[in-house]
């Protein structure tokens, strides 16, 4: 049988299961005594400390070897001790006489569903911090040892249903050799961890658990997605043989890191990183990149229950900068919108939220967030070689709106004598398609512009990318896709204008080809991508990318240009 999911972390990889099935409460609603309150409330404020005693001692054994593992421990403890919460919790067994274990489960629950419900990964991330601290203080509040993933006996693949951060914190990574998990995808934090430590994993396994045993041995291929439950001798010798060539290719791309990005003819092509939390692992990708072409400021707004004020950007772009030097940064101003619930900001609830009041159209209604982020973003140019570009930019008026408000305070900053770059770059995202079929208008009134294939695709074929019931109509390599790639492609070139890719289609090796022989030679991505798109450029001419693009824009279907992208990719032995 053959199990299907999402491949996060490339490679294949063949051994034996082990189910890892966190405690699970039993939790009983039935109301307890008045009488009783006082001591389930003891009880409760016991489970606590019992819990945050177990996050400290991982902070603390995290801290000198891994810092942002030690920073998303301390995050949880800040959720644990996080005082609105405690108060619904203590109001709920006070209040309808619920047992602390239950309305600990009710409170978190209710928080986690809201943001599970978002569209936006990183707020789904958030829920999984909540569910992770919430299993652990009724695993407490039982007086149930702790299980982990710390200390494995043997080689292991490791299916579960979900993996939270704190299971992932200390992961043995001498013995895990695979991931399988029936829940996430590739923006999860298991599907972060296992990139970062180069261990295959396919997510998002339907029935994983009810089809897979602790000892049965698989082949997990995180290559194509594919997870073999009951391998034949020839099927296993066959793995085998493909899990070496991958090795082989993930070695070379490795090799790949730390070379410059330049095609059998010699054209230089720019490959920048992406960066969505500013941790110091992925400001380490610094030094292979050729700048950050896509600074997502939101993290500061996802992160707390406050909103960052001008003093914590400065520092937080400052941060970014310094680690680029004098590589261009390209700060994209806050994407938040109707699908992105924030504790501290109150966003009306829409039933079509991409198509709603986000990025900059909540930019121009909320003027006193972005001008705070304006003037932020001004201050900390300074520092380095600062782009800036605005989201979800539908029109020019949105455009000329926005500038106004950066000339304002840029000429603020100036009577206040602070220092800031007055060359900096403005720029867009061209992701609407309103805005890509005026393109050749647009660019007269900005200075750059970076595609974001993400969004501009499921516009484009009207499909969510976030629903899995139309994800056979959301066509990264759909014809639409590839010509209006085309067409911005000529009108920067004629305009002499930047353009750049930023979205999943940047870091894709099979698209990196055709995006170079269409002229966009800048391409911003993970930096899990970094080196395998390295490799990718070394291997080609551009003469022949432009032979492939001219093809690819003649040819009618998703299937027929990614069948021709994989043929090209195995003529130059990319794949």
């Amino acid at each position: 049988m053959k199990l299907v999911g999402n491949p996060v972390s490339r490679g294949i990889v063949i051994g034996r299961v082990m189910r890892y099935e966190p405690f699970c409460p039993q939790i009983r609603e039935t109301p307890i005594p008045a009488g009783d309150v006082p001591k389930a409330l003891a009880r409760y404020e016991e489970a606590r400390r019992r819990a945050q005693a177990e996050l400290d001692v991982l902070e603390a054994r995290l801290r000198n070897t891994d810092t942002d593992k030690a920073k998303i421990i301390a995050a949880h403890r800040d959720i644990l001790l996080d005082p609105a919460m405690d108060q619904e919790i203590r109001e709920l067994v006070s209040g309808l006489k619920l047992s602390p274990d239950a309305a600990a489960d009710r409170v978190y629950g209710a928080y986690a569903d809201i943001l599970a419900k978002s569209k936006n990964e990183l707020m789904r991330e958030r829920a999984s911090d909540l569910l992770d601290v919430r299993a652990r203080l009724l695993r407490c509040w039982a007086g149930a040892p702790e299980r982990t993933l710390s200390a494995l006996p043997g080689p292991v693949i490791v299916a579960a249903d979900d993996l939270y951060p704190s299971d992932t914190a200390a992961l043995d990574r001498t013995h895990v050799k695979g991931l399988i998990t029936q829940v996430g995808g590739a923006t999860s934090h298991t599907a972060i961890i296992a990139r970062s430590y180069g261990i295959p994993a396919v997510l998002g396994v339907a029935g994983a658990m009810k089809e897979l045993a602790d000892g049965q041995t698989v082949i997990l291929d995180a290559v194509e997605g594919v997870v073999v439950t009951e391998p034949s001798a020839e099927e296993i010798a066959a793995y085998r043989a493909g899990a070496e060539q991958a090795a082989a290719r993930l070695q070379a791309e490795k090799i790949c890191l730390d070379t410059e990005p330049v095609t059998l003819d010699g054209a230089r092509l720019e490959i920048r990183l992406n960066v969505a939390a500013a941790t110091g692992h992925e400001l380490s990708g610094a030094a292979y990149a050729d700048g950050c072409g896509l600074f997502r400021t939101e993290f500061l707004y996802l992160n707390g229950d406050h909103l960052p004020g001008e003093e914590e950007q400065v520092e937080a772009y400052r941060k970014v900068l310094e680690s680029f030097g004098t590589k261009p940064v390209v700060l994209r101003t806050m994407d938040i919108g109707g699908d992105k619930q924030l504790p501290a900001l109150d966003l009306p609830r829409e039933s079509n939220p991409f198509l709603g009041v986000r990025g900059l159209r909540l930019s121009l209604e909320r003027m006193d967030l972005f001008r705070t982020q304006v003037r932020a973003a001004l201050r900390a140019s300074a520092y380095g070689n600062l782009k800036i570009m605005m989201p979800m930019v539908g029109g020019l008026d949105e455009v000329r709106a926005a500038r106004t408000v950066f000339d304002e305070e840029g000429s603020a900053l100036d009577a206040a004598g602070i220092p800031w770059d007055h060359g900096f770059a403005l720029g867009i995202m061209v992701e609407v398609p309103s805005i890509a079929l005026i393109a050749d208008i647009a660019v007269r009134e900005v200075d750059f512009i970076s595609v974001g294939t993400n969004d501009l695709t499921q516009y484009l074929c009207a499909a969510d990318r976030m629903n899995s019931a139309v994800r056979q109509y959301y066509q990264e390599y759909h014809p639409a896709v590839f010509r209006l790639l085309a067409h911005l492609a000529e009108v920067c070139r004629r305009a002499g204008k930047d353009i750049s890719v930023c979205g999943e289609l940047g870091g894709d090796p099979l698209a990196i080809p055709a995006l170079a022989g269409m002229g966009i030679c800048r391409l911003s991505m993970g930096a899990a991508s970094l080196a395998g798109a390295k490799r990718v450029v070394r291997a080609m001419r551009l003469s022949e990318a432009r032979a492939l693009a001219a093809e690819v824009l003649q040819l009618g279907t998703h299937g027929e240009i990614r069948a021709r992208l994989q043929a090209f990719a195995q003529e130059k032995g990319i794949i």
